[in-house]
């Protein structure tokens, strides 16, 4: 059974900082590339950041670039999210996503996290 466990959220003020973890079980974890999705109160899904299965290329959501920091450590399962300066509207439930297609026929393999909540606010 594949798990993906996330942790890190909280309460934090206006300027802050979390960091986000997400540990993953039942999968071959460097296979897959993982993201990070947010999804604020009465708000669709938004992609926040992306990471590939080596670590090597990194991509982030306008709203958060120069703010926010996507890591990996295969040997851990894990991928972080670095957040830094906090600001209300990144007030969401964040959740972690593992996603791969291989194979033939292409086949696509894609998990999800139950989520974490992160509130800023003063």
């Amino acid at each position: 059974e594949v798990q993906l466990v996330e942790s890190g959220g909280g309460l934090v003020q206006p300027g802050g900082s979390l960091r986000l973890s997400c540990v993953a079980s039942g999968l071959t974890f460097s296979s897959y590339a993982m993201r990070w999705v947010r999804q604020a109160p009465g708000k669709g899904l938004q992609w926040v950041s992306s990471i590939n299965n080596g670590g090597g290329s990194t991509s982030y959501s306008d709203s958060v670039k120069g703010r926010f920091t996507i890591s990996r450590d295969n040997a851990e399962k894990t991928v972080y999210l670095q957040m830094n300066s906090l600001q209300p509207e990144d007030t969401a439930v964040y959740y972690c996503n593992a996603g791969l297609t291989t194979g033939v026929p292409l086949r696509k393999y894609n998990y999800w996290g139950q989520g974490t909540q992160v509130t800023v606010s003063s």
